[in-house]
């Protein structure tokens, strides 16, 4: 009897209490699917010049940079329709961040974007993005040979097996040595072979099994600020820079700790 007293009293104190909303767990994690998400929504955005989509996912303490300079989301790039010919992105679970290279060979406003964007810890939040608009008059610009270069790379960008995946530490330090090659000779480059390197629209590959990423830099030119997005599944890494005195992107792709591809993107103009 005693037990039926207490099973009847406890559903009659769950009946009267209020109901509980239960809400989004603070503590949900950044995860690859929203972030591939997110880079949609950036591409969806551009393309259709309306970045009415991108500015909902910003927080209060929102960051927005164009080519290094503070500027207006709602004014920026994103508000240019832009037929975009080829697009790819990678996604940073680590620090909640994606990297998308986004290619327009339209006669009316060919660009080249790099555009690295930052989430709070549940990717629910942009806390930061920070674009880069390549076009006339910008290091090597040529919008249909990149689109041609990049397309033909498709298969090589591709995901890396588990157990063939590099650590994100040796990930980015292939892309440092990179870096820092251009105001240190002694750097030690872990090149690859092949490799292809695309800068602007400028290719080194030839499509040969010797085809190289070491084919020379500037000296004494200093990078600095860097500003990293690295993807273990891509074994790829983005880092914003600042080169010499410009804005820059350099990504790199790192098979067994060695570069095979390279892409940049240089704003020349003031």
């Amino acid at each position: 009897m005693l037990s039926l007293f207490l099973t009847a009293a406890l559903v009659a104190n769950t009946l009267a209490a209020p109901a509980v909303v239960v809400g989004p767990r603070a503590d949900t994690a950044c995860t690859r699917e929203a972030l591939k998400a997110h880079a949609a929504t950036l591409i969806a955005a551009q393309t259709a010049g309306k970045p009415d989509s991108i500015v909902a996912l910003t927080g209060p303490d929102f960051v927005y940079t164009e080519d290094a300079k503070s500027a207006d989301l709602a004014k920026g790039v994103l508000t240019l329709p832009l037929r975009i010919d080829h697009s790819r992105s990678i996604y940073d679970t680590t620090q909640c961040a994606t990297y998308s290279e986004i290619i327009s060979t339209d006669p009316k406003n060919p660009r080249v974007v790099g555009t690295q964007m930052r989430f709070d810890s549940s990717a629910s939040k942009l806390t930061k993005i920070e674009t880069l608009v390549t076009m006339q008059g910008d290091w090597l610009f040529n919008a249909t040979a990149t689109n041609m270069y990049a397309s033909r790379e498709d298969t090589l960008w591709t995901e890396i097996p588990e157990a063939q995946r590099d650590s994100r530490a040796v990930i980015q330090a292939a892309g440092d040595a990179y870096l820092d090659l251009f105001n240190n000779k002694s750097t030690v480059v872990p090149w690859g072979t092949p490799c292809q390197r695309l800068e602007g629209g400028a290719y080194t590959g030839r499509g040969s099994p010797s085809d190289s990423c070491n084919v020379g830099v500037p000296s004494g030119v200093p990078i600095v600020n860097r500003r990293y997005v690295i993807d273990e599944v891509l074994g790829t890494v983005d880092a914003f820079v600042t080169f010499a005195s410009v804005p820059d992107s350099h990504e790199f792709r790192v098979e067994k700790g060695k570069l095979r591809l390279v892409h940049t993107l240089t704003v020349m103009r003031k």
